[in-house]
């Protein structure tokens, strides 16, 4: 679980390599990612927009911008979570995702929050331990 707060909003991720829907052969890997966003602050905010920069273990990186997420601008009242469950395919074994989402206050000001930069590993990545 990768875990980042800005602002006493509360980001974690945890990514889940799928096999069923990677093939090795085929130089396609898939993970799924559940991200939880949680509003620990006492103001009410609404999600506007995401940011993600996706690196994979080539070094190729692809920035995915968009309104909300999963097709959704949830609103956040103080105390309260949203969960959501998305996915990444990336044509090597491991990389990397991080990311920004820009909220938005009952006040309406804007603003930035990180998500967790977090690692994408399958079993077929190898792994070098110093």
């Amino acid at each position: 679980m990768y875990r980042a707060i800005t602002r006493q909003i509360v980001v974690t991720v945890e990514p889940n390599y799928l096999p069923e829907r990677s093939s090795a052969e085929n130089r396609q890997f898939f993970w799924s990612y559940t991200v939880v966003i949680t509003n620990s602050g006492d103001e009410t905010v609404k999600l506007r927009t995401r940011h993600w920069v996706i690196t994979d273990a080539s070094g190729r990186t692809q920035e995915v911008r968009g309104e909300g997420v999963v097709g959704e601008q949830p609103v956040l009242a103080p105390g309260e979570r949203f969960e959501y469950t998305s996915g990444v395919p990336l044509p090597t074994a491991s990389g990397f995702m991080a990311g920004r989402y820009q909220m938005e206050s009952e006040s309406g000001e804007k603003f930035e929050i990180d998500v967790p930069a977090f690692s994408l590993d399958s079993p077929e990545g190898k792994r070098t331990l110093n």
